[in-house]
């Protein structure tokens, strides 16, 4: 009898802790989550790392599968699938959303403003954060930044562009709605094309010259082959930004200890991506440079002209759109403020020392 009730008692408690595995399997969230990078892109990386950490950080919670951009639809879809549930989340870059608001450019990048350490500041203490859930808020979606890059390559190609005059006619192969308006005021024509279209374009001619990311990403491409000269800095995107776009829904039903995990892996990817991709720019230079590849820098004079230009843009397209003069009003508040501190510890500054910004009082005009 005493070995029927020993045996009973053990069954009984196999089913409740078999019962227990069962509830927490069940109420496991599981995530499907893409990207708008194809395996061939190395800014891919970026969100498989942060992946990788919220597996590790919040596995017993939630579990992401990752699947590579295009593999479940094409890129430019992601979004829309975000938006509406039909996937929880998807790595991105702002500036491809620019159609549907054109605050979602500067999001991604700036033409001659920010640089990577500037996005950091701003994001993390200047109110930065709180501007991207506002706009990707209107779609029903979270947003965390976990990326940051430094400036783009600048312009390759097989043709020497050695100042602003030899601009004139050019067609180049840039991304972003205000990079297009200044290099239009330059005289040279924006081409849009999807990464993998660009080594072709320009071994073709389509292109006069061209760029798709940082020097590291860029060489991974195959531009090495192709190029034969080098156009910097990259000021068309002093630097650029990636993140997760999470459907709300989604993103409501974890806990709020899920959520804050989260929000730790996209801190520590953030800090990751720019050193991973600076070690990236550094190496893929040696190996343009290894390659034959002729470097021409564009003068003080030039970058200061850049500068003005990008001025007059960026308060063009701030009266157009009140939310994009409410990003770029952030944006200078935070370089005036920072510019405190910034300025008086030259040279350890971390940020641009620049006295050329844009007009707060014209960008509160258009608020």
């Amino acid at each position: 009898m005493k070995k029927m009730t020993k045996f009973a008692l053990t069954g009984l408690a196999a089913g409740v802790a078999l019962a227990a595995m069962t509830t927490t399997a069940q109420a496991q969230e599981r995530w499907t989550m893409t990207t708008t990078w194809t395996d061939d892109i190395a800014l891919i990386e970026i969100d498989r790392h942060w992946v990788d950490l919220v597996n590790r950080l919040a596995g017993d919670e939630l579990e992401i599968e990752f699947r590579s951009g295009g593999t479940l639809m094409p890129p430019t879809e992601v979004f829309d699938a975000t938006e509406t549930g039909s996937i929880e989340a998807s790595g991105d870059w702002p500036g491809y959303w620019a159609g549907r608001d054109s605050a979602f450019s500067p999001l991604a990048t700036t033409t001659s403003l920010f640089n990577g350490v500037d996005y950091l500041n701003w994001i993390q203490q200047w109110g930065g954060w709180d501007i991207y859930q506002e706009i990707y808020g209107d779609y029903n979606m979270v947003y965390l930044p976990y990326g940051i890059t430094n400036n783009e390559s600048g312009f390759m190609g097989r043709t020497p562009i050695e100042s602003l005059a030899d601009l004139e006619g050019k067609r180049i192969r840039l991304a972003g709605r205000d990079q297009g308006r200044v290099l239009e005021e330059l005289g040279g024509s924006q081409v849009t094309l999807a990464g993998g279209e660009l080594y072709q374009a320009i071994e073709r001619g389509v292109v006069d010259a061209g760029e798709f990311a940082t020097p590291g990403v860029d060489y991974q491409l195959g531009f090495a082959e192709v190029v034969e000269y080098w156009a910097t800095p990259g000021w068309h995107q002093s630097a650029s930004v990636f993140g997760v776009m999470i459907n709300k829904d989604a993103w409501d039903a974890l806990t709020e200890e899920t959520q804050e995990k989260l929000k730790i892996a996209a801190d520590a990817t953030m800090a990751w991506s720019l050193a991973w991709s600076e070690r990236g720019s550094t190496e893929g230079t040696e190996q343009f440079l290894e390659a034959g590849v002729e470097i021409h820098q564009f003068s003080e004079e030039d970058l200061e002209r850049i500068q003005e230009m990008t001025n007059e843009v960026i308060l063009r397209g701030a009266c157009e759109n009140p939310m994009h003069a409410k990003v770029y009003h952030s944006m200078v508040s935070y370089l005036e403020h920072y510019a405190t501190w910034r300025d008086i510890s030259v040279p350890f500054n971390m940020s641009r020392t620049m006295d050329n910004l844009p007009s707060l009082e014209e960008l509160e005009a258009c608020l």
